[in-house]
């Protein structure tokens, strides 16, 4: 019973590859510094859900994946699902459960740093460091894996260097403060030391310290919390206390400088950690106004308002995928990228959240209709326009802009062109509004439509055309409920119907298309150059080319039917704002669903774990591009945006790890040389994949090698079950993909056995086995025994019978013909010679006499078969008999030990030999005859045979065809003696027959032959 792991050497290969690309897009791996930090998706496991036992104080991932979080009473474990409490080995413990620092080192140990020392995970050992003895601050790897420690609280020295599991502790006799609270390198090898009073520039050797003024009367007390070292050289220095040189400080060139902005005075900040990401954005966590960034001048604040689990923010840390974790009084919060990104009332849309309409003009800007504001976008910034400035409404429509880049504006119950600022009243020829604009388009001759509802609301909708910003004409057909318009590049415009359909107006013509279901509602019309038309439906996508219609719908693929939008990017992929989020389809996949409608289109899914939040608006547009490329939506609550050629994949397999194997309720770990015991009928195997980006959409597959045939998907379970599996060795394997569907195709894997039972052994096996042969055996050979007494008894009996038969001939038929002829001759002695009856008495007497002579014959064969005790001379006289009738040469051979045979075989066995070699001398016409008698001590064998023409098969199947019943009688012979007779022939090649009696029945015993003596 082994098990073996592969999951280590599995993982390391992926840690490797997962390197390798961290090294290639080391950028592309961070949260984006251009978007806003209510824009990144946030997550937050607060203590008082029960997420923790104690408050959270530092955070680190090991290079095997894991997230773990030291709290104030204990080590935890997360893979992004699950917390597992860290459990030390029997007989061990962490120098205090109150956890102050942690540290993934790249050899793959977790380094702990509690309130009373130093410890080591390592290999699924603890290993702990006794002269580390006080509260260690901070631990830091550097570059050669030599790890050092800070720590206070001690008069032993507030630096320690770990080597060979051997801790060596600085005093201040060696330029090191008494007590330390952080760490790092320059780049110049020095150790920047922040202690109570400032910081302390050392190596071996040599020491140069930088107090802070505003630390002077701060000595053995709280002073710098944490240094981040800046690419060009510079120190940020985070400080426990806000005030006048304090705060958030930078050294630079031996100088100290206060942060300050217009958006951020650092000095009134109290500083607990400080962090920079990839990007080089500089991350603050505040002991009591939650979090800062900091990058290319512009500040950006995230605090318990906004969500945060507190606003006590501990410590920060940046994992493997860019995401960014930190630790506050009231839990863990996580933040992390997402592809499709929100713009709401945190990033200054108005207070409303009513965002129906959405639009990309050519100069860059993009205009989102909201309710008592319209908001604008140009680069991330959002601004508004409100009744202050000149906003004539309270609620914005639908959004236009013409050929000649004027912005048409819905707005109430009328219609407005934004040019230079101002907004000028499109109206009536009778001065009144034109109604609640619902869409609007331009043809090719320029003029603009608009769908609108007139005040009161009612149905359906006109239309209205507009030329040169004034009111042309007015449709008004009871065909039309129009939702939404696109201008055919030919002539003319599309209208996609609420009820109906398609509807196509040109030359003042309203042709209308009705689709396939009559109930589909056409939410957004897409006409393209070549002469199609796309329709987002809630039944599909709807495809009108010609006169052909096709729907792309779930029957395809698509994971749902409702399509609120649709939109294409700049490489000609098409995007479908649905209601399970938002597909990507590219262009080629396009093309293949239009050449083969039945075919399953691939495609890309962005749903809400990704930031999508669909929904249908009431008005028009809903989704646009911005001449950056960026695609928008609106959702009658928010903006969303996402941008085709960003980094929307998670370029990192997720690393794939067994957990435990839960056999009957028992937890083994998935260590070497672990089995399961024998009658295991419950089996869990439980396993994980480490992705953080979203965890909730990492997908496994797993196959029990040895039990099933194909890989099972096992969805986002965690675990797999077996139950009354058979003792034997399995293999297990999982493999995982992350967010973006990228597997891991290595996965893990584990080698476990299950014990037999004694009765499931191969040994006891055997011996069954064993067992029912020798009953079997036993059976046979009664069976036999039991066939050959019959047989026997048979034949005693026949043998019996004829001695009785042979006794009453001749105690009673012959004697009394014998004293019939003497009563006779006594008669004839009285009959005088010349009587002419006395020859023919006479002749009676002598023919009565050899009849008397023949009886006796007959019965004395009756009684012995004397005459055929030698087979071999009474087949010779056979042969001699023959002389006459056939040229062929016979041949007797007798082989063994001769033996008596019991008188019924022997006379069985001489008439089916006879008859064999009467039929190859008469028949056969072959040269050479052989008889063969082998007295076996097992079997008795008779063996004819000859070379002569053979024996037709049919007449040997048959055996009476044609008039040949010897063959059958000689079958019938061999049967009634419990023999054996078979027949070898083929035309050509001569004949051979052969008689087997089993030595039981063939040979007479001394006990027979005494009782019939």
């Amino acid at each position: 019973m082994v098990v073996r792991i592969r999951a280590r050497r599995v993982f390391v290969l992926g840690t490797v590859l997962a390197s390798l690309v961290l090294v290639a897009l080391p950028r592309a791996l961070a949260l984006d510094p251009d978007r806003r930090i209510s824009q990144y998706r946030h997550t937050a496991w607060r203590v008082r859900d029960g997420a923790f036992a104690g408050t959270p104080s530092a955070i680190t991932q090991t290079t095997d994946g894991y997230v773990w979080i030291g709290t104030l009473a204990g080590l935890v474990r997360f893979d992004g699902v699950r917390f597992v409490p860290f459990a030390p080995p029997a007989g061990k413990r962490l120098p205090n459960p109150a956890v102050t620092s942690l540290l993934g080192a790249t050899d793959g140990s977790l380094w702990i740093g509690t309130a009373s020392g130093l410890a080591q995970w390592k290999n699924g050992e603890l290993f702990t460091f006794p002269e580390t003895a006080s509260r260690v601050n901070s631990i830091y790897e550097d570059y050669d894996g030599t790890i050092w420690i800070t720590r206070s609280r001690t008069d032993a020295g507030g630096i320690c260097k770990v080597a060979v599991s051997v801790a060596t502790c600085y005093a201040p006799k060696d330029g090191v403060p008494p007590n330390a609270n952080v760490l790092i390198k320059d780049n110049l090898g020095y150790f920047l030391i922040g202690h109570s009073t400032g910081i302390v520039r050392w190596k071996p050797g040599s020491s140069t310290s930088y107090d802070l003024p505003g630390l002077k009367s701060n000595p053995g007390l709280a002073g710098i919390s944490d240094l981040a070292l800046a690419p060009d050289g510079s120190v940020w220095t985070g400080l426990w206390h806000p005030g006048h040189g304090l705060g958030l400080e930078q050294l630079v060139n031996s100088s100290w400088k206060t942060f300050i902005t217009p958006a951020l005075d650092g000095s009134r900040l109290s500083v607990s950690s400080l962090r920079l990401d990839r990007h080089n954005a500089l991350w603050i966590a505040s002991y009591e106004t939650g979090i800062y960034r900091v990058y290319d001048g512009n500040v950006d604040h995230f605090a318990g308002a906004d969500g945060l689990s507190s606003d006590s923010v501990g410590s920060l840390f940046e994992d493997s995928e860019g995401n960014l974790w930190l630790t506050t009084t009231g839990g863990v919060d996580c933040f992390r990228d997402i592809p499709v990104v929100s713009f709401s009332v945190h990033e200054g849309l108005g207070a409303g959240e009513n965002v129906g309409s959405i639009l990309a003009t050519r100069d860059g800007t993009v205009w989102i209709g909201n309710h008592g504001q319209l908001n604008f976008v140009r680069g991330n910034v959002v601004s508004s326009i409100g009744p202050k400035q000149g906003l004539r409404g309270d609620h914005v429509t639908s959004l236009f802009e013409d050929h000649a880049g004027r912005l048409w504006v819905g707005l109430d119950n009328g219609l407005f062109v934004y040019e230079y600022g101002r907004f000028t009243p499109i109206l009536r020829p009778d001065g009144g509004s034109v109604g609640i604009v619902l869409a609007m388009t331009e043809d090719i001759d320029r003029d603009v439509w608009a769908s609108v509802i007139r005040n009161p609301p009612g149905r359906p909708t006109r239309l209205i055309c507009f030329r040169d910003g004034r009111f042309v004409k007015e449709i008004s057909d009871q065909r039309l409920d129009v939702v939404s318009l696109a201008a055919d590049p030919q002539s003319g415009f599309w209208l996609g119907l609420i009820q109906g359909g398609l509807a196509r107006y040109r030359n003042d013509q309203v042709q209308v298309f009705p689709l396939k279901d009559a109930n589909a509602r056409v939410s957004q019309v897409l006409a393209n150059s070549d002469g199609s038309v796309l329709a987002a439906t809630n039944h599909g996508l709807v495809e009108r080319r010609g006169d052909s219609q096709r729907t792309l719908d779930n029957n395809n693929g698509l994971p749902c039917n409702r399509i609120y939008a649709l939109v294409t990017d700049r490489h000609s992929d098409l995007w479908l704002y649905a209601e399970c989020g938002l597909i990507k389809i590219k262009s080629d996949d396009l093309q293949r669903w239009r050449e083969h409608p039945e075919l399953k289109v691939k495609f890309d899914l962005f749903d809400a774990f990704d930031g999508a939040l669909s929904y249908l608006p009431p008005f028009r547009p809903i989704a646009t591009r911005s001449n950056d490329g960026r695609l928008w939506f609106a959702n009658e609550t928010v903006a969303q945006m996402i941008d085709p050629d960003g980094p929307v994949r998670n370029p990192i397999p997720p690393p794939v790890h067994i957990e435990d194997v839960v056999a009957d309720r028992k937890t083994y770990l998935p260590q070497s040389r672990v089995g399961l015991p024998a009658l295991t009928r419950d089996l869990e195997i439980d396993y994980t994949a480490l992705s953080f980006v979203v965890p909730q959409k990492v997908h496994f597959q797993y196959k029990l090698e040895g039990y099933d045939r194909d890989w099972q998907d096992a969805g986002t379970r965690r675990q797999a079950f077996y139950s009354n599996l058979s003792p034997r060795n399995y293999t297990f394997r999982v493999k995982a993909c992350n967010n973006s569907g990228l597997w891991n195709e290595a996965g893990a894997s584990l080698d476990f056995n299950i014990a037999p039972a004694y009765y499931q052994t191969r040994w006891f096996l055997a011996l069954c086995i064993a067992a029912v042969s020798a009953a079997l055996y036993l059976v046979y050979l009664f069976r036999l025994r039991h066939a050959t007494q019959q047989v026997r008894v048979g034949l005693e009996t026949r043998l019996g019978e004829r001695e009785r038969i042979a006794r009453d001939l001749h105690d009673t038929l012959l004697q009394g013909v014998q004293g019939l002829i003497l009563k006779v001759h006594a008669g004839l002695i009285q009959i005088p010679t010349e009587v002419p009856g006395r020859k023919t008495i006479e002749k009676a007497l002598d023919y009565g006499d050899q009849v008397v002579a023949e009886g006796r014959d007959r019965v004395r064969d009756l009684r012995s078969t004397a005459g055929l005790s030698d087979l071999s001379s009474a087949f010779q006289r056979v042969a001699d008999e023959m002389q006459q009738e056939s040229s062929a040469s016979v041949k007797t051979v007798v082989d063994g030990r001769k033996r008596e045979l019991h008188p019924v075989v022997l006379e069985e066995s001489y008439s089916i030999g006879r008859e064999a070699l009467v039929n190859a001398l008469s028949h056969s016409e072959g040269q050479h005859v052989e008889v063969g008698i082998t007295y076996d001590p097992k079997q008795f064998r008779l063996r004819v045979r000859d070379d002569g023409r053979g024996i037709e098969s049919k007449i040997l199947e048959k055996g009476s065809r044609e008039g040949h019943w010897g063959l059958l009688g000689m079958r019938e012979r061999a049967q009634k003696i419990g023999g054996q007779l078979e027949f070898w022939s083929q035309p050509g090649t001569g004949t051979e027959v052969q008689l087997t009696v089993p030595a039981k029945t063939a040979y007479r015993s001394t006990t027979a032959k005494s009782k019939t003596a």
